[in-house]
């Protein structure tokens, strides 16, 4: 799975690298090094501007979304987070996913991910999850493959309130092979930048080939460190938490 990852390039570095038309935000996020479920995260996505014809064309934004994807028929927010990740293998048959796999498909920009290995101590005999830090070995932007609904609140009366609708996303997994299967038996997939429009297009519905445009982050080429279990808390924050622990 990926329950924690790194995302610090501010909004005009993913707008350009993006080709983004709208930047959709009101409050910038800050960078963050323990991005958690539940957070908002950046999200590229293309769509049709509300109140625009069905038949204009689809905007690329720049948007903060809600980590942990609520399907629209949910009763409340809370099933968001059991939901931060969509295993490929199954996205055709979960009702939570396959609509959106098909219509509502984003990226999710980063610049690694964390996983967690048990460990044994050889003074003590004692075992303990250790974390690991998996990022492209040459530093490059990760665009992590994802999806994302609306779901409508239902507390809130008025559909054109802002605070009627909430949009939320999750990140497509698959089995890890490469250096991150080393620490954990899934990986997050990513998109190269000649997918991303293709990835991004809602017209573009077939679901075999939207499949095919996945793959591994870096084409497998990542570097693993360990690093200090402070990331455990997700109230710590910091580049610090990306320095390589001393054995």
């Amino acid at each position: 799975m990926c329950g924690r990852y790194a995302s610090t390039r501010g909004p005009e570095d993913l707008v350009q690298h993006f080709r983004v038309d709208d930047l959709r935000v009101e409050e910038t996020l800050a960078p963050s090094w323990n991005v958690a479920p539940t957070d908002d995260v950046w999200a590229v996505l293309e769509r049709t501007p509300r109140g625009e014809d069905d038949a204009a064309p689809a905007r690329r934004e720049l948007r903060p979304l809600r980590w942990g994807l609520v399907p629209s028929w949910a009763k409340d927010v809370k099933t968001g987070a059991r939901m931060i990740n969509a295993r490929v293998e199954t996205l055709h048959d979960k009702p939570a996913f396959r609509r959106a796999f098909t219509r509502r498909r984003c990226l999710l920009p980063a610049d690694g991910f964390y996983e967690w290995q048990q460990v044994k101590a050889e003074d003590t005999g004692r075992t303990r999850k250790q974390p690991y830090f998996i990022h492209p070995e040459d530093g490059r932007l990760m665009a992590l493959a994802g999806l994302y609904e609306y779901w409508r609140d239902p507390e809130v009366k008025r559909d054109d309130d802002p605070a009627a609708w909430l949009m939320t996303c999750t990140i497509i997994t698959t089995d890890a092979t490469d250096a991150a299967g080393r620490v954990h038996p899934r990986m997050p997939l990513a998109l190269t930048d000649d997918h991303y429009d293709e990835w991004l297009d809602p017209g573009h519905q077939d679901p075999d080939a939207l499949r095919s445009l996945l793959g591994r982050p870096a084409d497998g080429h990542l570097d693993v460190r360990p690093v200090s279990p402070a990331v455990n808390n997700v109230r710590n924050n910091g580049p610090h938490l990306l320095d390589a622990l001393t054995p």
